[in-house]
Order: structure tokens, then sequence, then C-alpha cells
């Protein structure tokens, strides 16, 4: 079987696990995510078929974003990809391989990727996090959570501590704008400078508006 044949099962079996995800983690994410990756691959020389498989199977778990162990989200999903490429017939190697990048992937978890695979995944997965897409989803999953959009009596974190469980705007000053600095590829970078100039135009329309 192919590399590619090998992918499209992996796709399909995402697609299907992915069908009752919310907006945010569904899987028009995953596709995001997955061509994401491919495209850093081959710019970085990173192995294209462990970094785009991870995306395709980075999603099949997920704790709701307030549980107390939504941290682990990736843990349990690492485990449930190995399951899925034992099933497939992948060999040992390959499947740790792919399964190491979804362990460390998470943003919240704060773990450095020692392999350059694992390192385009987590590259991929916040590139998503950011620009117009990245917007989309943020306020999807604070409206999920039923958290107002933002602190009236100050929405830009100015003289406070981010607190994204409370306010969804909060979640751009706790994790969103900083996202840039923790990406490793050259490719993720340049690629993330356009999302994040529109962060911030969305931000200053955004204080406009609010007269704020």
């Amino acid at each position: 079987m192919s590399d590619s044949q090998r992918l499209d099962r992996l796709r399909a079996i995402a697609e299907e696990r992915c069908a009752d995800a919310e907006p945010g983690h569904d899987f028009l994410h995953v596709l995001r995510v997955a061509e994401n990756a491919r495209r850093i691959a081959a710019a970085e020389g990173a192995d294209g078929e462990v970094a785009v498989a991870a995306a395709l199977l980075h999603e099949l778990f997920n704790y709701p974003k307030d549980h107390p162990e939504s941290h682990l989200s990736g843990e349990v999903c690492a485990d449930r990809a190995a399951e899925v490429l034992r099933a497939e017939g992948w060999e040992a190697e390959r499947s740790d391989a792919v399964c190491y990048a979804i362990r460390v992937h998470s943003f919240s978890r704060g773990i450095y990727p020692e392999s350059l695979a694992a390192k385009v995944m987590q590259d991929a997965d916040r590139l998503d996090a950011i620009g117009a897409i990245g917007i989309a989803r943020c306020f999807s999953t604070g409206a999920e959570m039923r958290r107002p959009f933002y602190n009236p009596a100050d929405p830009f974190c100015r003289e406070r501590t981010p607190q994204d469980k409370e306010w969804t705007l909060d979640h751009f000053y706790r994790k969103l704008l900083k996202i840039p600095e923790t990406l490793h590829t050259t490719t993720a970078r340049k690629l993330a400078a356009e999302r994040v100039e529109f962060l911030e135009q969305f931000l200053a329309q955004l204080g406009r508006e609010l007269g704020a």
C-alpha cells in the first residue's frame, strides 16, 4: 500500500470519528492541520507521512475544555491513534513516531518536541489557532463554554492577568498572540506572520468599536 493510500485510510477514519465534534476541533480542522503539516514537512525536509498521519489522528479524543484533565487529551488521543495504526498494519516504529507527535502537540502541555516530524505537527496545529480561522475557532469554543466575549471593565487585559476560562477574548493574550514565538520551523513562522497581523488588526478594530 502506498503512503497516499495509507493516509487516505486514516483520513476516512478521522472523518468518521470526528463526525460529532464541535467546530473548533472538527474534521475540517483536522484537514486544515493536515494540509499545514504537508506543506511545512515538504519545505523543511521532514517525514511527511508521519507528520500528516499525526495531524489526521490528533482529534480522535478530546476532554471538554473545562474538564480538569483537558490538558491530557493528547495522551488519550495518542493511545487511540496507536490502536488505529495497529489495526491498519503500521510498523511499530512508524506508529510510535506518529503517536509521539500527537502526544506532545498540545500548547497547554508546553512540551518541546524532539523529532522534526513532531515539530512540524505542533507548528501545523498552532497555525490553525491564529488568523481568521483562529478567531472563528476561538469564539466558537467560547460560545460552547458559554463565556462572555470580553471583560467589559478591561477587554484587552491592560491591567489584569488574562483569564480565558472566564472571558473569550482573554485567550488572545493567554495563547494566540504568543504562538509565533513557540513555532519551530522557518516555514511555519513565515506562514504565521500574516495571520498574527490579522489578529492585531481584529483587536484594533474591536477596540474602536468598543471605544476601549
